[in-house]
């Protein structure tokens, strides 16, 4: 495939930045993909290969070759088992979105999705957004089941998407954790990012993006507690990470620290967290309205078990 090929002077307001800053600006790449360009002589500056702290000057010619586009991940309609409508309108339309589903295609992820399964199930959703997330403007983790709202039309779209930027949305979850947490009704504010050693999980970090959990303990057992969850924010693993850095980690997530043992007693194959509840107010009737999702059966069952 071709790769583009752009050339233009500095433009006025970019004048003493850094090249690589400058790229990424300019070209809406990250400061990581503008810089890798540099050191692969992907980028001139009056024709020579700048360092990626150069400044640039006034009146200079930048020539930049992007990288060549890489084929869209688009969801692949196909019937998801389990994922009950809560709710739809021309606007908008809610799951319960079960485990083992998830929000969108990415790589790496070649399952089921939602909005696959909407498509396949003959429902509109709005074609806003990039390709393999058209419509979508909120994710659950797979191994997150709960109540999940789509965007069906462009209005709902934006509007949505700008009410979970303002966190002017509620959402609520269940979870059940190990132990007691004292105090009974608290919050968890901690900055989560990548862990420093294990990428591929989440911790909390002075180096992270703010993060505020609220909990409250609904129903105490002897081995675990099962609560009440609202988030301030919508930082990705936010419950999982927040309640195993204070010592309760949900039952059924060893990525987070859960004990084992009692995942196979609450026969737990996955983390006992569900989204039970979503507050928006209705991207066209301006109407405030709550949809609540029930438990799915895994979690139903460990439930009746730690209750004894």
């Amino acid at each position: 495939m071709p790769r583009d090929v752009r050339q233009l002077p500095v433009p006025e307001g970019l004048e003493g930045m850094r090249v690589d800053a400058a790229v990424s600006r300019l070209f809406g790449l990250s400061r990581g993909v503008a810089a890798d360009l540099i050191t692969d002589g992907d980028v001139l500056v009056d024709a020579r290969v700048p360092g990626k702290s150069d400044r640039l000057n006034p009146g200079a010619l930048l020539e930049v070759t992007l990288p060549a586009p890489e084929e869209p991940l688009l969801p692949r309609e196909e019937h998801v088992e389990g994922m009950d409508i809560l709710y739809a309108d021309d606007d908008i339309i809610a799951v319960n979105k079960p485990v083992g589903v998830a929000a969108h295609p990415s790589v790496g992820w070649d399952g089921p999705t939602v909005g696959g399964g909407l498509a396949a199930a003959g429902y509109r959703i709005s074609t806003s957004g990039p390709a393999e997330r058209k419509g979508i403007v909120q994710r659950l983790d797979v191994g997150t089941s709960g109540v999940m709202v789509i965007a069906a039309s462009e209005k709902a779209y934006t509007v949505l998407k700008q009410a979970f930027r303002d966190r002017t949305v509620d959402k609520t979850y269940h979870a059940l954790v190990q132990g007691l947490p004292d105090p009974l009704v608290g919050t968890v504010d901690g900055a989560i990012g990548r862990h420093p050693s294990a990428g591929w999980r989440f911790a909390v970090t002075s180096a992270g993006k703010p993060a505020v959990t609220h909990y409250e303990v609904i129903e105490a057992f002897r081995e675990a507690s099962l609560l009440e969850v609202h988030l301030e924010t919508g930082r990705t693993h936010q419950i999982r990470v927040h309640m195993s850095s204070i010592g309760h980690p949900c039952a059924g997530d060893p990525m987070y620290g859960s004990d084992p043992g009692l995942a196979k007693r609450l026969g737990l194959e996955r983390q006992w967290l569900h989204a039970v509840k979503l507050g928006i107010t209705h991207p066209r009737t301006g109407r405030y309205m709550e949809i609540e999702a029930p438990y799915p059966e895994d979690l139903h069952h460990a439930l009746n078990v730690v209750r004894g």
